[in-house]
């Protein structure tokens, strides 16, 4: 027997190249299939930052098959919380969401060196995002 998810997340950024694709690797791999984790970008580009794939794989997330999607309606409204990360007001609102924004420097174009402490940053919002999580489900 299967259990639903506790949750549904979905993280956005524009490119869906990097803080997105890092977080929901983060989040996939530290909650398993407790949460389920989606991703998309407004502008998304062509492929994930190798930067960010590396810096990942160097914690023992691999993320190297992700590819960059578009933000859909369908994708927000399927979600319970919706994790912006500089999408502007591309993001669309509907009623009865848990809308965070985090402010994350973006690592387009920039090495595994100044990827790093984005991706350490981002573990530690996931882990405050896993246990809100678990605590909605003990009350």
């Amino acid at each position: 027997m299967t259990t639903a998810p506790l949750a549904s997340v979905l993280f956005v950024c524009v490119h869906n190249a990097g803080r997105s694709q890092m977080a929901a690797g983060f989040l996939h791999h530290l909650a398993g299939d407790r949460i389920e984790v989606r991703s998309a970008g407004s502008i998304p580009g062509d492929q994930v930052n190798p930067a960010a794939v590396e810096a990942m794989a160097e914690v023992g997330v691999d993320i190297s098959d992700r590819k960059p999607k578009v933000l859909t309606n369908e994708a927000v409204q399927a979600s319970d919380y919706v994790i912006t990360m500089g999408c502007g007001d591309a993001c669309p609102i509907f009623p009865g969401k848990k809308y965070l924004d985090w402010a994350l420097e973006d690592p387009a174009g920039q090495g595994v060196e100044a990827v790093r402490p984005i991706r350490d940053e981002i573990k530690v919002l996931i882990e405050g995002l896993i246990a809100e999580i678990d605590a909605k489900q003990e009350a």
